[in-house]
C-alpha cells in the first residue's frame, strides 16, 4: 500500500472486503482508470437534416476539437420542430458529460417566443460552452431581376402594390425575422411565404416565381457563385471576404442594420464547471486551427469565438432583440 496514502484513507480501505480494496487500490495507483469513462465517445447533436450547413459545421468543428481532446465526437442528426427535438434529447440527457448540442438561434433565442410549451428550458436545462459560427444573410434576387443593387430593389417595391412576397426556410427563422426587421426600417410591406427549407425558396428565386429573399452564406454561396441567383447586399458591419463585391445593407443607406445566423456550442446542465471549461478550451482551439479556418471562410461562415459567458450574454441579447419582434408579429408555431 502507498506510504503516500493519507492515514485516513488506508484505515479505511483496511476495512473494505479484500476485492473492494484491491479494486479502489487500482484506480488511485492508476491514474488512467479514474478517466475510463472519458474514452466513451461523446455525442454532438444537430437538430438539423445532414449535409446542411449546421451539419457540415458541426462535422468539420468536432473533428478538430476531437483531436484536441484525444477524445472521439460523433455527430448525429435529429431534425425536426424547429430544433426542439435536438434540444430536448440532450436536456434530459442522463450522461451530461457525453452530450453536445448545437445550440442555434432557434433553440436559445426564438423557440422561447414561437413556442407556447416547450418540454426543456434553453436557460435552466442547457449551459453554455461557446460560440461557434456566424452565417451572413444575403439580399438575392433572379437574374431576370430588373434590380441591379438594393437601393433598386427597394425601388421596385415601392412601385408594387403593398405586400410584395419574400421567401424563407420557414417561420420563425433569421431570414424570416431579419427580412421583417429590415422592411419595418425601411417603412415597407412584405408578404411573407415560408418554405420547407432554403433550397426551394432559393429555387423559386432564380425562377422568378419569388421576387426576393435573405439566405444564409452556407446556403446561398454556391447558387451565387454560379449566377442563378444575384446578391444585391449583405447583412454584416463589412463586406464578405468571400462577397467582397457586395455592398452592405450599411452602404446602401440601412443604418445600423446587422443580422445573422448563428450557432454555439452547448451541453446539459448538469455537465461539471470543470468539463465546460475543457470544451471551450478545446472549442476554440479547434476554430483556430488553419483547417476550420479555410474550411469556413470556403462556406461564406464567419467564426465566433467566446466563453461560456460571453456565449450566455450573447443568447440572452438576441432573445431580447428578436422576443419583442416576434410578439409584434404576433407570431405563434404551436
Amino acid at each position: 500500500m502507498s506510504e503516500a496514502m493519507p492515514a485516513p484513507q488506508r484505515r479505511r480501505l483496511l476495512t473494505l472486503a479484500p476485492a473492494a480494496a484491491l479494486a479502489t487500490l487500482a484506480t488511485l495507483a492508476i491514474p488512467g482508470a479514474a478517466r475510463a469513462a472519458d474514452d466513451k465517445p461523446i455525442e454532438w447533436v444537430v437538430g438539423m437534416a445532414a449535409g446542411g450547413g449546421s451539419d457540415v459545421v458541426a462535422r468539420t468543428v468536432a473533428d478538430a476539437m476531437g483531436r484536441q481532446l484525444g477524445r472521439t465526437i460523433v455527430v448525429s442528426n435529429k431534425p425536426g420542430a424547429a430544433t426542439n427535438i435536438a434540444a430536448d434529447h440532450v436536456a434530459k440527457s442522463r450522461d451530461p458529460e457525453h452530450m453536445l448540442l448545437t445550440g442555434d438561434f432557434a433553440t436559445l433565442a426564438s423557440n422561447p417566443f414561437l413556442y407556447g410549451r416547450l418540454p426543456y428550458n434553453a436557460d435552466r436545462d442547457l449551459s453554455s460552452v461557446g460560440l461557434l459560427v456566424r452565417f451572413p444573410l444575403i439580399v438575392v434576387v433572379g437574374p431576370q431581376h430588373p434590380a441591379r443593387s438594393f437601393k433598386e430593389l427597394v425601388a421596385w417595391i415601392k412601385a408594387q402594390p403593398p405586400g410584395v412576397s419574400f421567401g424563407s426556410p420557414g417561420a420563425g427563422t433569421p431570414h424570416h425575422l431579419a427580412t421583417e426587421l429590415l422592411l419595418r426600417q425601411l417603412g415597407l410591406k412584405g408578404n411573407h411565404v415560408p418554405y420547407r427549407g432554403a433550397a426551394p425558396a432559393l429555387q423559386d428565386v432564380a425562377g422568378g416565381q419569388l421576387p426576393f429573399m435573405l439566405v444564409e452564406s452556407a446556403g446561398g454561396m454556391a447558387l451565387i457563385g454560379s449566377g442563378r441567383v444575384r446578391a444585391l447586399a449583405v447583412s454584416t458591419a463589412q463586406r464578405m471576404k468571400t462577397l467582397p463585391e457586395v455592398p452592405t445593407l450599411q452602404e446602401q443607406g440601412v443604418k445600423g442594420f446587422e443580422a445573422f445566423a448563428w450557432q454555439g456550442l452547448s451541453a446539459p446542465a448538469a455537465a461539471s464547471a470543470a468539463h465546460i471549461a475543457r470544451l471551450n478550451q478545446a472549442l476554440r482551439a479547434a476554430q483556430d486551427s488553419t483547417f476550420v479556418k479555410a474550411r469556413f471562410q470556403a462556406l461564406g461562415v464567419e467564426v465566433l469565438s467566446s466563453t461560456p459567458e460571453q456565449m450566455q450574454r450573447f443568447a440572452l441579447a438576441e432573445r431580447q432583440r428578436w422576443g419583442a419582434l416576434i410578439k409584434e408579429l404576433d407570431l405563434r408555431l404551436d
